[in-house]
């Protein structure tokens, strides 16, 4: 091509084309991440899915979040879309740990690598590349500490449940397996008398110690599973005038729940740190993404919030 105009023309052409297929890589994300939390409702959640989401942008990935609402059938459909959108990768706090294994086996036959975060799978089929989550045993026994502490080692308790969740199940195992050592080690007489599912909710939490308060009339102490359920029994104990007379040791150190701590009507909180949690599901989604080892269990240890520390939390006015 000897003619200048028709080289020119090329030359400007190659550039053009060269400048459009740049502009259209810098644009597209390296990949889109597709988030179904329990509950939005749940302020932990709230955060856990904003972390997510900002440790993503962070790494040019884009996500879709969505909440399965304790509905393990409405989770089920929002996988389903995932894999409709060919996302990249998806990341589940499961409705309900045992039940999840047909929503992972969706996942898996499409080709979409499966993450968990705060509450694992307990399904026997589904594959599942790596969790994250809090070190939820340890933090029972957190739980169990305080309430020991705030009882003087003595009395009777109950357990405001949900055993839908792993996580749940680890922190009641926890609790318990602390309260039977101390009972072994240091004389501690603590009884629980009642577990009871509270749906890690405050209405349903509050209705379940309605019903402990007239089973257990001497109740002491009631260790709820996560903030919304120890808010739901402070509201019980102060629709009956028993206000500060039974312990409260919550679970989760949401803004509320500190609140709470604060003005003396919950005991303590093991607390969670869901922002953590989030940007290491999102770092093992770059990892795997790019062909790197991922381990299949992230733990994060919770610390426990008693009311001097919620005294001194800038946080809180």
């Amino acid at each position: 091509m000897n003619d200048p105009l028709s080289r020119r023309r090329l030359i400007l052409g190659l550039a053009a084309s060269l400048f459009t297929t740049t502009l259209c890589a810098a644009d597209k994300p390296k990949a889109v991440i597709g988030i179904s939390v329990l509950t939005l409702a749940n302020p932990f959640f709230k955060d856990l899915a904003d972390s997510m989401t900002a440790e993503a942008k962070a790494h040019g990935m884009t996500t879709i979040v969505t909440s399965g609402e304790f509905d393990a059938a409405k989770q089920q459909n929002q996988v389903a879309d995932f894999i409709v959108r060919k996302v990249d990768a998806i990341v589940l706090c499961p409705c309900d740990s045992k039940a999840v294994g047909t929503t992972l086996v969706q996942a898996n036959k499409a080709g979409i690598p499966v993450f968990t975060a705060d509450i694992a799978s307990l399904a026997k089929e589904g594959k599942v590349v790596g969790h994250v989550a809090t070190d939820n045993f340890g933090g029972g026994k957190l739980a169990a500490v305080a309430l020991i502490e705030a009882l003087g080692g003595k009395g009777k308790v109950a357990i405001l449940d949900h055993p839908e969740a792993e996580s749940v199940i680890l922190r009641t195992k926890g609790f318990n397996e602390e309260l039977a050592r101390q009972k072994r080690e240091k004389g501690v007489s603590i009884e629980v008398v009642a577990t009871l599912p509270g749906g890690a909710a405050k209405d349903r939490s509050m209705k379940a110690t309605e019903d402990l308060l007239q089973a257990h009339p001497d109740l002491n102490g009631i260790f709820a599973i996560n903030d919304p359920s120890a808010l739901g029994a402070v509201a019980a104990l102060e629709k009956a005038g028993r206000s500060g007379q039974v312990k409260i040791v919550g679970f989760d150190g949401m803004p509320e729940g500190k609140a709470a701590i604060k003005a003396g009507k919950i005991y303590a909180d093991p607390i969670q740190f869901p922002d953590r949690i989030g940007q290491i599901a999102i770092q093992n989604i770059v990892k795997y993404l790019a062909g790197d080892d991922v381990s299949k269990e992230t733990l994060i240890p919770t610390q426990l919030y008693r009311k001097a520390d919620a005294d001194k939390d800038p946080t809180l006015k």
